[in-house]
């Protein structure tokens, strides 16, 4: 199942003249929801989903309306409404108690594919966005509107989707961003689950190791790229690829430091320093450096506190950590668990 944008477009690319296509968009949320304003989710006119739009329960619906569309070639909304005794969601006891409206769109050759070609390229090539859909009064033929690189030219862009007011139409502005980047430095077989967990959220994968034993592809197929360059090669690596995190687990000090040195001038959004406290003073020492000195947040020992030492515990807290610091997000348990039991 792929549910992030960029692996939802990469799959549908390559098919979207072989099947008929419908894009389901979240475009309006009353209360509470599964997914966010702006979540979408393509299906097929042979029964393929690509994302979702619920927890797995509306789906089947959802594609039932999709049959309709296809058929017609004519947009439509549907809401499902947990909160109304003679709605499907409330009969089937499902959803998060709030009200959902979704947009369904054909997708095919003679509305531009709805530009969704367009947002794969600029994915494809770490560049970001803004996606336009009119939802009231509804473009019966579909529409999608995606321009790139917004900031650029001047365009206002709101990391969160919303609905904006467009010359006496109500549209729901998406803004569309690559999916992060992430370096691993080492390739050990303690450094494949963390890959494992970044490439499941749908992350761009970069490993760097210059030992032959390791980093070897059989262990990191899907991986975007497995480098073993000079330090200053790596560098220009980082800056080209926009490397967003840098996890520094060669379990090698020399190595490390080398890659930490490399990196120091880049501003990245975290390096992580794998093992405790006094050998991140080691690399930091052999680098010939200090955390101060490095542009980037430099976090070590890194991780939750989640419990647990095994490779891939270590790997789960890692990445959550990770996760944390590019949604700018505390951490915390959400019911405030742990506050009155530790």
């Amino acid at each position: 199942m792929v549910t992030d944008l960029k692996s939802i477009l990469k799959s549908w690319e390559p098919l979207k003249d072989q099947q008929e296509w419908v894009l389901a968009t979240l475009y309006q949320i009353e209360g509470s929801s599964y997914r966010k304003l702006g979540a979408m989710m393509l299906i097929s006119s042979l029964g393929q989903r690509l994302g979702m739009l619920s927890g797995g329960c509306l789906e089947a619906d959802i594609q039932r309306h999709a049959k309709q569309v296809m058929s017609t070639l004519t947009s439509k909304t549907i809401s499902y409404d947990a909160t109304d005794e003679d709605d499907l969601t409330f009969q089937l006891g499902i959803g998060c108690g709030g009200i959902v409206h979704i947009l369904l769109q054909p997708i095919h050759k003679n509305n531009e594919y709805l530009q969704l070609d367009h947002m794969a390229k600029a994915l494809n090539e770490n560049n970001s966005g803004r996606y336009l859909q009119q939802v009231n009064p509804v473009v019966p033929a579909g529409n999608g509107v995606f321009t790139q690189n917004c900031e650029q030219q001047g365009l206002s862009i709101n990391r969160k989707a919303q609905l904006i007011e467009i010359n006496n139409a109500t549209s729901l502005q998406i803004s569309i961003f690559p999916p992060p980047h992430i370096l691993i430095v080492g390739g050990g077989a303690d450094a494949v689950p963390v890959y494992t967990f970044a490439k499941q959220l749908g992350w761009s994968v970069t490993v760097w190791d210059t030992r032959p034993a390791n980093a070897k592809r059989q262990y990191f197929t899907h991986a975007d790229a497995i480098l073993r360059t000079t330090p200053s090669e790596l560098r220009k690596y980082c800056l080209a690829h926009k490397i967003d995190a840098a996890i520094l687990m060669a379990h090698s000090v020399d190595i490390d430091a080398v890659a930490l040195g490399a990196l120091g001038d880049i501003d990245l959004k975290y390096i992580g320093l794998l093992g405790p406290k006094h050998r991140r003073t080691q690399v930091l020492t052999q680098a010939n450096t200090s955390a101060e000195q490095i542009k980037s947040p430099v976090f070590g020992p890194v991780g939750l506190n989640l419990g647990g030492d095994s490779p891939e515990s270590i790997a789960l807290s890692l990445i959550s950590e990770i996760h944390a610091v590019f949604s700018k997000k505390n951490a915390t348990s959400l019911s405030n668990w742990g506050n009155d039991k530790c």
